[in-house]
């Protein structure tokens, strides 16, 4: 099993490195809002950083929205079905990177990733946070709007 783990590692590492490649620096999380741009209804630039069992709710239009779980749910994906013999889970994998679905895994997987480095650089500590201008964070809130409102009623702005 180690070694097997091993080999989908390795893949893993050249789907890391293809996605960084084809991905866009700018494109955030799971597809929601691939762009930052800021919800209509606040001056704001609004993002949220979630998991796929704690949902979210009242999320303004272009709110990015990033699972942080979905990179693992996409590697489970990836690897269903694998052998669990060694050669026989690299051939697999050798035909699958030749498919015409791979290059939209590889999307997806740097897509994917871009929302976790971009919560790692944001410093999130937990989940749900809704985090604005890149600065002010709510913890714990899964309804978006209200910690935006809360975030905005703290720096003593009034929502529109």
């Amino acid at each position: 099993m180690q070694r097997h783990l091993h080999i989908y590692r390795r893949w893993l590492a050249l789907l890391a490195v293809s996605a960084s490649v084809l991905a866009p620096i700018t494109g955030l999380g799971q597809g929601i809002s691939l762009a930052l741009e800021p919800a209509p209804q606040f001056s704001d630039t609004v993002e949220v950083f979630t998991i796929a069992g704690i949902p979210v709710t009242n999320v303004p239009p272009g709110t990015a929205v990033i699972e942080l779980d979905a990179p693992a749910r996409l590697d489970a994906e990836l690897s269903e079905g694998l052998p669990a013999d060694l050669s026989a889970a690299e051939a697999v994998m050798r035909d699958r990177m030749q498919s015409p679905e791979w290059n939209d895994a590889i999307r997806r997987y740097g897509e994917l990733h871009v929302g976790v480095a971009r919560a790692w650089m944001l410093r999130v500590e937990k989940v749900p946070a809704v985090v604005v201008d890149g600065e002010f964070v709510v913890y714990g809130q899964p309804d978006v709007s209200a910690a935006v409102a809360e975030i905005l009623d703290t720096r003593g702005e009034v929502t529109r």
